[in-house]
């Protein structure tokens, strides 16, 4: 049973959602054109920076579905408000950090608050609405503003990190949150289910501690070394975790996770998809913002602008995706999605540091949203097509929780592929110049840092310095690239194989549930 306060101002209260949408959302992408920076002012790693990235995704991944059913038991509006100042005091912390460490602690620590805030912002939006069509106009805006978020992120971390200290891009969180939290207070309604189950704490520990052992080795192996002990154990630790998520979630009455929605192959390829999307993209935004920058010389600023094609690309794709969807069938629209983004990855192995950004660049970028835009919408569709009237609350959640680890896990795996490579041939290239063992080292461990040792040679020592940097940093993108692509490949294969042409929606009546339709919303 669900208990709600109604709102005669549901207007006012969707601006306060997607208000608070926005600060979770952008937070994924604005600390990536902040990245070469953060290497250079707090002697980051290049490890150091994918943990900056992914001590937040990680979190806020691992923590949807439990934060899902806090807000369920005790309240959303409870949840959105403790939220959201969890994420201001954590926001705090991150902008004062003196050390790569502390602001990844800080960083996971947002996570938290924005796994509290995000699910309550759409629970509370299905609840206030209760018009069907009133009710679809306000997904759709909903929708539109986690799109947005891809272009504010990097053009307000540009614009701030051009004006103000690397901090101010989590210090501009504390006034929204702030106004948010004011208007939230008075005008949005409570509301909570009082049928939910109880908290499935052995999953909730499993998982996390399976997903973030697995993220620490993948991203922990170039500095330890692949094959030594340490990273073997640990590999090995996680994989036994997480077999053992998997047996407890299959005898617990009411799961985290309900593992056997996975039996299901369409909803299975349908999840895979989005995985494999956000994956990829992910892994190559943690790249392309430091090409832009280091390779490049461009400002933050200019960075930002220029990963403006994902968002308009995307935008423009988005809606087409289901008309497309419509006319040739689920299978056939997400494959070519992926496809398509696997191409946008393999054009962009072939950028070289002088590549001119209208043209290869511009154009990979172009094809990977385009590909973006294919696949998600029409898979959303799919995993909800393929669950009855009753789980599909779950599946919104297992798409939300997909796409942030899909993402988490691109940002490990292919910073990892482009450490390894970057640091071999930058170690190989120095040897002829005769460095200090210390300058080699850092140069080794960090593109920005190395990039400022260079700037304080002599100039024709720092000359073949700064290029052995850009043509590692070329050689480890291109690689990353590649694997982004054949993750999406194989993505696409998958979807061949098992997702139906058209998906069969097992909600009956004329209207499908509020929570099917937040859920179909999600990744519009």
């Amino acid at each position: 049973m669900s208990v709600t306060s109604r709102t005669t101002r549901p207007w006012l209260v969707l601006a306060i959602l997607c208000l608070s949408l926005l600060l979770a959302v952008v937070d994924n992408t604005i600390v990536n054109v902040a990245l070469p920076t953060l290497s250079t002012e707090l002697a980051a790693s290049t490890t150091q920076l994918q943990w900056i990235v992914d001590s937040y995704t990680l979190v806020f991944a691992a923590l949807l579905l439990p934060m899902g059913h806090f807000g369920d038991r005790f309240g959303r509006k409870r949840a959105l408000l403790l939220g959201l100042g969890l994420f201001a005091a954590t926001s705090a912390l991150a902008a004062v950090s003196t050390t790569a460490g502390q602001l990844i602690g800080s960083r996971a620590l947002m996570g938290v608050g924005a796994a509290l805030l995000f699910p309550a912002t759409l629970a509370i939006l299905v609840n206030v609405f209760t018009d069907t069509r009133q009710r679809a106009a306000a997904i759709g805006i909903w929708t539109a503003c986690t799109g947005l978020a891809v272009a504010i992120g990097p053009i307000t971390g540009g614009y701030l990190l051009e004006h103000f200290s690397w901090g101010a891009i989590f210090i501009v969180n504390i006034p929204v949150c702030a106004i948010a939290i004011a208007l939230g207070f008075v005008f949005v309604p409570e509301s909570m289910d009082r049928a939910v189950g109880r908290m499935d704490f052995p999953g909730l520990v499993l998982s996390v501690a399976g997903v973030g052992l697995l993220i620490w080795t993948i991203i922990e192996a170039p500095s330890w070394g692949w094959t030594s002990p340490t990273i073997l154990a640990a590999l090995i630790g996680a994989i036994a975790i997480l077999c053992a998520f998997v047996f407890v979630e299959s005898r617990t009455t009411r799961p985290l996770l309900d593992i056997t929605l996975f039996q299901n192959m369409r909803f299975s390829a349908a999840a895979i998809s989005v995985t494999a999307a956000f994956f990829a993209l992910f892994g190559f935004i943690f790249l392309i913002t430091q090409f832009f920058q280091l390779v490049q010389g461009y400002s933050p600023l200019q960075a930002g602008i220029r990963t403006l094609p994902f968002a308009i690309a995307t935008g423009v794709m988005s809606p087409l995706a289901i008309l497309l969807m419509h006319r040739f069938g689920s299978k056939l629209v997400v494959a070519t999605g992926l496809f398509v983004m696997a191409l946008g990855f393999c054009l962009a192995a072939t950028v070289k540091a002088d590549s001119p950004y209208f043209g290869i660049v511009v154009l990979s970028m172009i094809l990977m949203a385009v590909g973006l835009a294919l696949t998600t919408s029409p898979a959303t569709e799919s995993i909800m097509g393929s669950l009855p009237a009753e789980k599909a609350g779950v599946g919104s959640a297992v798409n939300d929780t997909t796409r942030e680890f899909g993402g988490t896990l691109g940002v490990a795996i292919v910073g990892s592929v482009f450490a390894s490579i970057y640091s071999a041939q930058v170690a190989q290239s120095l040897q002829a110049l005769n460095l200090p063992p210390s300058a080699s080292i850092v140069i080794q461990e960090s593109v920005g840092a190395g990039m400022s040792i260079a700037s304080q040679l002599p100039a024709a020592v720092g000359a073949q310095v700064h290029m052995a940097i850009q043509e590692s940093f070329i050689s480890g993108m291109s690689i990353g690239s590649l694997v982004a692509a054949g993750v999406a490949f194989v993505g696409s294969l998958i979807v061949l194989r098992y997702l139906p042409a058209r998906s069969k929606p097992s909600l009956q009546g004329g209207e499908a549930s509020s929570h099917a339709l937040a859920a179909r919303a999600v990744e519009a």
